[in-house]
């Protein structure tokens, strides 16, 4: 099977750079995929880490809908638990019309801390909101009329003015390292995006996930299919191992400190004064790094031992960095 090509944009933008020209520098950025024949954009919804400016996934796809021919546009995720499902579904069908066709729906829980507490959401909550949300939100798209009452939202006969442009809009659940994203894939049968592999944990937890999707989906009643599994890979390549470790170590040493360090304040993470001790850890091949820099054929292979280990993924989604 033809192995599909993606990218996933947090965004990474240091703070104190001009965000009019970063939101056109990533405008441009989607537009430089669509032209060399990527498959797959991605990118999500921030609140509160100051690095991450795109508030509304969907506005932003939208934009880049315009400057794009044939590259897929994925909201990579909407957080559901922070927005009413009804309001999700409309945008989401407005996106794929104004796209042609284009638009997956990705979602998550909502992975920034800081984000939830802004919003007074209890984050043990979130996970069963987001398995609620997506219920309703398949319903609407199927065109049926819902009235459901929750706890945390109520629709009275609610039914979308619209319905996507796609027969049938593909659906994404986020998947981190618990079992939880891979479960609710298989509950719906539907996509996921592996976004855990940023960390050791997540890369060691890839080849067992797949696992927990199939149970799921065996018990709903529903399928899973491999070509719908993306996976998230983190690289920064050059025309030799030096001059790529070259380029992207100091850039490396700032995204570590500044945001895995002091924004998300990762368990176990801790600020490094050394770029080449960083480097190592992050990119240390064999020696299980969560990065390639290198060379093309160090990508290639990376992707290869990673498809083995997994039993095999649809698309490889690198992750834009700006190292």
């Amino acid at each position: 099977a033809r192995l599909g090509f993606g990218a996933f944009l947090a965004p990474h933008h240091p703070i104190g750079e001009n965000p009019m020209l970063q939101f056109r520098r990533d405008i441009k950025f989607v537009q430089h995929l669509d032209e060399l024949g990527y498959e797959e954009f991605w990118c999500g919804e921030h609140h509160s880490s100051g690095w991450e400016m795109i508030a509304s996934p969907e506005m932003f796809l939208a934009a880049a809908a315009e400057h794009t021919k044939r590259i897929k546009l994925g909201t990579g995720v909407i957080s559901l638990p922070y927005h009413n499902p009804f309001n999700v579904a409309q945008r989401m069908v407005q996106l794929d019309w104004m796209s042609g066709g284009r638009a997956i729906f990705g979602s998550g829980p909502g992975a920034l801390p800081s984000d939830a507490y802004t919003l007074n959401i209890d984050p043990m909550t979130q996970r069963d909101r987001q398995d609620e949300a997506i219920g309703v939100i398949r319903r609407l798209m199927k065109g049926e009329r819902v009235t459901h009452k929750s706890e945390w939202f109520t629709l009275n006969d609610a039914a979308l003015q619209l319905l996507p442009l796609q027969e049938d809009m593909p659906f994404a659940v986020a998947s981190q390292i618990s079992p939880s994203g891979m479960t609710l894939a298989g509950k719906y049968g539907i996509g996921i995006i592996s976004l855990g592999s940023m960390a050791p944990e997540g890369l060691t937890a890839l080849p067992t996930q797949w696992g927990f999707a199939e149970t799921a989906a065996k018990k709903a009643g529903t399928t899973v299919d491999r070509k719908n599994w993306r996976v998230l890979l983190n690289w920064h390549i050059a025309e030799t191992r030096e001059k790529a470790i070259e380029e992207a170590r100091v850039g490396l040493q700032r995204w570590h400190n500044e945001y895995n360090v002091d924004i998300l304040g990762r368990p176990g993470a801790e600020r490094v004064d050394d770029p080449w001790v960083l480097m190592e850890q992050v990119a240390g091949g064999a020696a299980g790094g969560t990065a390639v820099v290198g060379t093309p054929d160090d990508l290639v292979s990376a992707i290869r031992s990673l498809y083995e280990v997994t039993g095999g993924f649809g698309v490889v989604i690198g992750f834009a960095h700006d190292w």
